[in-house]
């Protein structure tokens, strides 16, 4: 069976920086990227000799015969267009978090797919981090007995904003729409649907959200856990923090699972990791007690492997599409609950 190919929509930071380099890792070729910026271009043709070079997505539409499926990376407030353009087209797609600015984006991104039989998922990479997959193996495995809480912190120490579309977009930027997917998904994938959440947002050095707080109440019994009495999820997104972390704390009826640092991000908590034996990620503790827990196997690239057996050897979609909707359902009224200052059921 000849190797999947792959189009590219937007080769930045997330097109070139994370989707090119997860296709290379598996084998799979990019044979077409839409850009218009010199620089990008150039940098595509030297990492894809071969591959043809759009200005826009008619022109890759055009071009269908080139490659099988396009993965969407634009900014986020052209998510739904170009996913619009390519479902009545009927080209597959994969389309970056979040599929739309909000939950009517998301669902008519769904809708238009469903009404042409398109395929597509949606890129939620964070489900194959090292530390999801490993709290989910201990979650599995019962060792935190009955989980009553979740807390997740992607925090940074970046006092002047990086200039582009993610900190200047009034529209589609912020790290509630950046940031607010991963960590929502996250917490729905581990411990089921959320049913109300309470949050706070504010803007400390750009015009929209750098500063991010939600707490989201789970049915009972849902997800992995399967609490009695449903989980707790509190999730920090923020730039102007000095002291990131703990990175990730679940907390349950029989310790502790404690993730303190992120992808080598700089923090005070780096220092309860200095004795860790090689391979470990997290560890189970109790007060001042601690055990390492081995790392999970997968890693980014499974995404990329799962989308190759899905479109060609009937396996299981990567993402459910549904799923990146109740997440917008939950940012919606997080943004609600920030400027109302109240909780929202969902």
């Amino acid at each position: 069976m000849a190797a999947l190919r792959i189009a590219i929509v937007g080769y930045g930071g997330s097109g070139r920086g994370i989707h090119a380099r997860l296709a290379k890792e598996v084998g799979l070729p990019v044979t077409a990227v839409v850009t218009r910026d010199p620089g990008r271009r150039q940098q595509a043709a030297s990492d894809w000799p071969g591959a043809r070079l759009h200005d826009d997505l008619d022109a890759l539409v055009a071009a269908r015969a080139a490659y099988d499926v396009v993965v969407v990376t634009s900014p986020t407030g052209l998510h739904a267009d170009h996913a619009a353009h390519l479902a009545r087209a009927g080209i597959p797609f994969v389309l970056d978090k979040p599929i739309g600015v909000d939950a009517h984006e998301a669902r008519a991104v769904v809708a238009e797919a469903a009404a042409t039989s398109t395929p597509f998922t949606v890129f939620q990479n964070r489900r194959w981090d090292p530390e999801q997959l490993t709290l989910a193996a201990v979650i599995e495995r019962g060792e935190l007995g009955d989980v009553h809480t979740f807390e997740r912190r992607w925090e940074r120490w970046r006092p002047q904003p990086q200039q582009r579309w993610k900190e200047n977009d009034v529209i589609g930027g912020g790290l509630l729409l950046d940031l607010g997917p991963h960590l929502v998904d996250s917490a729905t994938q581990l411990f089921g649907r959320v049913i109300s959440v309470w949050a706070q947002t504010r803007k400390l050095t750009t015009v929209t959200e750098d500063d991010v707080f939600l707490v989201l109440q789970h049915e009972p019994g849902g997800g992995l856990a399967r609490s009695e009495h449903g989980v707790v999820s509190r999730l920090w997104g923020g730039s102007l923090v000095g002291a990131p972390g703990p990175r990730t704390r679940a907390l349950g009826s029989r310790g502790a699972y404690v993730v303190t640092t992120f992808e080598q991000d700089a923090s005070p908590f780096e220092l309860f990791d200095a004795d860790a034996p090689d391979g470990t990620e997290g560890w189970i503790t109790h007060g001042r007690e601690r055990t390492p827990v081995p790392q999970a196997p997968g890693g980014h690239a499974d995404f990329y492997r799962a989308l190759v057996a899905w479109l060609q050897e009937d396996g299981e979609i990567p993402v459910d599409p549904a799923d990146a909707v109740r997440t917008a359902q939950v940012l919606d009224a997080a943004r609600v609950s920030a400027r109302e200052g109240r909780m929202l059921a969902v």
